[in-house]
């Protein structure tokens, strides 16, 4: 067993409690620092496919600046209503349940699947260049130009939804 692999099965471990962790998470900032976790983990993931671009901003964006941002969120909401939150028997709930066995049992499917075949985990050749700066900069100016332009539109109308509606709850 590889070192590579070694790190691969902790970081799926890591990731899956901390998703698990997160949904069951009856604490909203609780759920905000499981989701921390989580993206550590994908930046783990990003790191051994030799993207260390991708590996840093996954923590600097996701985990840094946009947690920050949904913690303050949880902070100043203030939920008034727990007890709603606390209704045991709810059609969301079995939603839930229902789609997170489904979900379940395909990765189930896929790790039996996979494990009748070589489970070797070797990045393609060409992953150290596809997580440089250099050629996603290439690909974003010039490939998918029209996508990442719709993106920052969409946004910028995000941000000024948001200040608007805050601005009218403040007023």
């Amino acid at each position: 067993m590889s070192l590579q692999l070694i790190t691969f099965i902790i970081l799926a471990i890591i990731g899956l409690a901390s998703a698990i962790m997160l949904v069951i998470q009856k604490n909203p900032v609780y759920s905000a620092l499981l989701l921390i976790m989580h993206f550590f983990a994908l930046a783990g993931f990003y790191l051994l496919l030799n993207a260390q671009f991708l590996a840093v901003l996954q923590i600097l964006v996701y985990a840094g600046a946009i947690m920050v941002l949904f913690v303050f969120v949880i902070m100043l909401l203030n939920l008034q209503n727990e007890e709603a939150l606390k209704d045991p028997f709810n059609l969301r709930k079995i939603i839930a349940t229902i789609l997170g066995v489904v979900l379940f049992l395909q990765f189930g499917v896929f790790f039996f699947i996979k494990a009748k075949n070589d489970l070797d985990i070797i990045p393609s050749k060409n992953s150290v260049e596809a997580g440089s700066i250099k050629n996603i900069g290439e690909l974003l100016f010039s490939t998918y130009l029209v996508p990442f332009e719709i993106t920052s539109f969409v946004l910028l109308v995000g941000i000024i939804a948001a200040i608007v509606l805050a601005k009218r709850k403040f007023e």
